[in-house]
């Protein structure tokens, strides 16, 4: 119905929500109604935007945790279930890279932090949040991959290998569990307007324009853009979505 929220009611739980997509993922699920979940390790940023959304009219609460460990994905999912009593969506956006390192030159300490935070996170996530939704008949899913798990990109190999697992996950879960009423999707960002992001523009001069000469829409995109695909795939409204992973890159995998 036209001017029906999407997730008007739902219960949404979003991690890596302090900065970038994951605050924007806060604000776009609020507005389309969800009581929301927030997850990262920054807790002044959590606090503050669990502040802003409720100065709007959200319900909000707010879980510091870090992904990789197992006890605090579990807590947070547990904060959303005795709070608002289900959990109906998650967005799994907790994710980190960095590079320009030669494969050949990558340590290992480097290797597993990458793969720890993008692969673990979100099986520990998964795990949990599939577990909460059973009990209550179903849910939405969305892991945060990349255009880096559709193709690969040079100097970049941990994090090519963490995103392409991810979707892997996504498809893994999303058969598994479809009958049972959960659906499982994956958005893979192009390059997004984080603070990440401008940090390597900034320390990179000209790659921002190499970017936009081989996108389509020749242009950086911004948080929001990727937290609306997000949201849409966690609702209603996408209700015969799962096992996809849909790119949100302005056309830069189908050149």
């Amino acid at each position: 119905m036209a001017g029906e929220r999407m997730l008007e009611g739902k219960v949404a739980l979003i991690t890596g929500a302090s900065s970038g997509i994951g605050a924007a993922a806060g604000r776009v699920f609020a507005r389309e109604g969800a009581r929301i979940v927030l997850v990262a390790r920054r807790e002044d940023r959590l606090k503050e935007l669990t502040e802003e959304l409720r100065a709007q009219g959200a319900e909000a609460e707010y879980a510091v945790a870090d992904v990789t460990r197992r006890e605090d994905t579990a807590r947070a999912v547990d904060l959303a279930v005795s709070r608002f009593g289900r959990l109906d969506c998650a967005f799994n956006n907790a994710g980190w890279g960095t590079g320009r390192t030669p494969l050949h030159e990558m340590d290992d300490e480097l290797y597993d932090r990458i793969m720890d935070v993008n692969v673990r996170g979100v099986w520990n996530c998964l795990r949990d949040e599939i577990a909460a939704m059973l009990r209550t008949g179903g849910g939405t899913i969305v892991n945060n991959s990349s255009v880096a798990g559709l193709l690969a990109t040079p100097v970049a190999a941990p994090y090519v290998v963490a995103k392409h697992a991810v979707i892997g996950m996504t498809k893994a879960a999303a058969a598994e569990y479809a009958a049972q009423g959960v659906r499982v999707n994956a958005v893979a960002p192009g390059t997004t307007r984080t603070e990440v992001v401008e940090e390597w523009f900034a320390a990179v001069p000209g790659m921002e324009e190499r970017l936009h000469e081989a996108t389509p829409q020749p242009r950086t995109a911004e948080p929001e853009e990727i937290a609306e695909a997000a949201a849409w795939l966690c609702s209603p409204r996408a209700s015969f979505v799962t096992g996809v992973t849909m790119p949100v890159d302005g056309g830069f995998t189908m050149v």
